[in-house]
């Protein structure tokens, strides 16, 4: 591979990758991201020590250690395009020579783990429940601009989807992508297992209506009826498609958990939701850690 121009890989003055402002020395091989730049410091509150922390924008980070473990918390922001430009950092971090603009000969694999919070669609997921993303289906775009997307997709799954819901053509392509499996079989005991879906928005892409009508009133139930060979659909949200898809192109293992706040078929809505989501942080240190 030739060598990248800068305006393809910027690297600051300090030797950091442009977005996320972290170099390859201040990187862990385990990657805990967040959505909201706050939740990062209640991550590292678990930290026996922290020894670099990053901000810009909304990305902020801290590495540090748990039972001896050394970890990086790592905030991307809202949405699959803000993902995009967190996996491709940290991939560059990890197999790149930024000195040289060129990838390193051999290539290592980080363990990236996503705690969000989201909004079930099951009426029997209850809020506050955890759900663990077997699949991610992408609603969103992202993926069709790398040319080996193809190779990485869950075909049968993502035909099912398009046929079981009539896909409107004038929408992006749906894709399914699996997280890793090793990762999803060590947090089952923890969680409700399922496809998530990656909406490329809050408000419309999700199904939901204040003033402007939606084109599809009725997506949300065709979401909640779909099923094939055993996997349904039990939450929205807006980063892990990107995460999985883009994670398993580069050979990173990916997984997401999210603490479920809400439950879109009941109505059902925890407005205090920071202890579950503390809960949850706790486990997923744990876990990680024995």
């Amino acid at each position: 591979m030739p060598l990248l121009a800068e305006p393809d890989l910027i690297i600051n003055d300090d030797g950091s990758v442009y977005h996320i402002a972290l170099r390859p020395e201040d990187l862990a091989e385990n990657v805990i991201v967040v959505g909201d730049p706050d939740r990062v410091a209640d991550i590292s509150d678990h930290f026996t020590r922290v020894e670099h922390k990053a901000s810009n924008r909304e990305f902020k980070s801290e590495t540090g250690y748990y039972k001896g473990k050394r970890i990086t918390a790592l905030s991307t922001g809202i949405g699959t395009d803000n993902c995009d430009i967190v996996m491709h950092e940290l991939d560059a971090l990890t197999n790149f020579d930024l000195k040289t603009r060129t990838p390193k000969t051999e290539r290592r694999a980080l363990q990236i783990i996503r705690i969000g919070t989201s909004g079930s669609i099951q009426p029997d997921v209850p809020v506050d429940s955890f759900g663990l993303s077997t699949h991610a289906l992408g609603l969103d775009n992202l993926l069709y601009f790398y040319k080996d997307t193809p190779s990485i997709l869950d075909k049968e799954l993502t035909a099912a989807f398009a046929r079981q819901t009539a896909w409107p053509s004038d929408l992006s392509k749906p894709y399914c992508v699996p997280g890793s499996s090793r990762l999803v079989e060590q947090f089952k005991p923890y969680a409700v297992p399922g496809i998530t879906a990656t909406a490329p928005g809050f408000y419309g892409p999700q199904g939901r209506f204040l003033r402007l009508p939606l084109a599809d009133p009725l997506m949300v139930s065709k979401l909640q009826q779909f099923s094939h060979n055993g996997h349904r659909i039990i939450n929205f949200e807006m980063e892990t498609s990107a995460l999985y898809g883009l994670g398993a192109l580069m050979g990173h293992e990916m997984m997401t958990i999210c603490a479920l706040i809400a439950n879109r078929a009941t109505g059902d809505y925890n407005g205090s939701h920071k202890k579950v989501v503390k809960d949850l942080i706790a486990l997923v240190l744990e876990t990680i850690t024995r």
